[in-house]
């Protein structure tokens, strides 16, 4: 890793924030929060952009030197869904013969949830001030909610998890989700959260109901 400027400290202590610490990336916070709220890139993009900045880094302190091309290859078939299993362990034995720690890299992979929420809540960045426009407004939502949903299910599931070991719940190994639902009150149709954020009306103000503002 880097050398750490000790002066230099994290904004925070989300897991972003420790990792870019760790890995001695002093002058992201910035750049983050500058290319998101311009509107440049969006948190998935910022996310694989990160984790491709850690892996390289990691391929650098193990002494070997990875062409962008190559690193950016091998953090494809380390992540993306259409990757069959035999790929991905080629490309892990890779690294590891290379001398990288491959499960401690991937232990500080972040997701595009991990990115958004560094943003918001440990930056206090915000897309709506420079990009009032509609669409833009939709997707800075659609992240927000979707976030919550997310550490909703995983705080739901760590709760079940503790009952259950607490002998209070007789259950077995749970998978939570959970699925906002918006009923309109001019029709009474239902959507989920994607599907009005995706539609951006409700289907009776083209039937002459009245419909969503």
């Amino acid at each position: 890793m880097e050398d750490v400027d000790t002066d230099a400290a994290a904004p925070c202590e989300c897991k972003l924030g420790r990792i870019a610490a760790a890995y001695g990336f002093q002058t992201i916070h910035d750049d983050l929060r500058r290319r998101w709220e311009a509107g440049e890139v969006s948190v998935r993009d910022l996310a694989g952009e990160f984790n491709r900045r850690v892996l390289r880094a990691a391929v650098e302190d193990a002494g070997r030197t990875f062409l962008d091309g190559e690193v950016a290859n091998l953090y494809r078939l380390l992540t993306a869904e259409d990757v069959d299993a035999g790929s991905r362990t080629q490309a892990r034995e890779r690294l590891r013969q290379a001398g990288v720690p491959i499960d401690e890299v991937e232990a500080s992979f972040v997701s595009h949830q991990t990115v958004y929420r560094h943003l918001v809540d440990c930056l206090d960045a915000s897309q709506e001030a420079s990009h009032p426009d509609a669409d833009a407004r939709v997707d800075a939502w659609r992240d927000r909610l979707q976030s919550l949903q997310t550490r909703t299910a995983r705080v739901t599931g760590r709760g079940i998890d503790q009952l259950r070991n607490a002998g209070a719940l007789d259950v077995g190994p749970v998978d939570v989700y959970v699925e906002v639902t918006v009923t309109c009150e001019s029709c009474g149709r239902f959507y989920t959260l994607d599907e009005l954020l995706t539609e951006r009306a409700c289907d009776c103000k083209s039937d002459g109901e009245g419909g969503l503002s």
